[in-house]
């Protein structure tokens, strides 16, 4: 089973979108802030990461930073999820060391896409 964590400081994103990701197949753990989706990400080993932009304590861009820069958890996959939709904010999550980047309101068939090319074929 995959297991995907998912970064999300909104209750009623995270619930929704954790909800629509088991009733998939997915095993889903959660982090609330930037910080605990980094430790999380050494200490949950997850297959891939669905990481929000707009978090507390340290954001989703730094999140992924540190990530991406650890030699644990850098080749875990990181899926960008923002409300912001501009080419810039893109580029942004991408320069931050993000595999992909997907746009608020979550579709899920094109994020089931995007999470499926980045997975390792089983």
């Amino acid at each position: 089973m995959v297991k995907v964590l998912l970064v999300e400081d909104n209750e009623m994103n995270r619930d929704m979108l954790s909800r629509r990701l088991t009733r998939k197949g997915f095993a889903v753990v959660v982090a609330k802030d930037g910080l605990e989706g980094v430790a999380m990400a050494g200490s949950q080993s997850p297959d891939i990461i669905l990481m929000d932009m707009s978090l507390p304590e340290i954001d989703g861009w730094e999140a992924t930073r540190r990530i991406k820069a650890n030699s644990d958890t850098a080749s875990i996959p990181v899926v960008a999820l923002t409300a912001h939709a501009m080419a810039s904010d893109r580029e942004k999550a991408l320069d931050a060391g993000c595999d992909d980047f997907d746009t608020k309101p979550v579709e899920l068939s094109r994020l089931l896409e995007k999470m499926e090319n980045l997975l390792p074929a089983s």
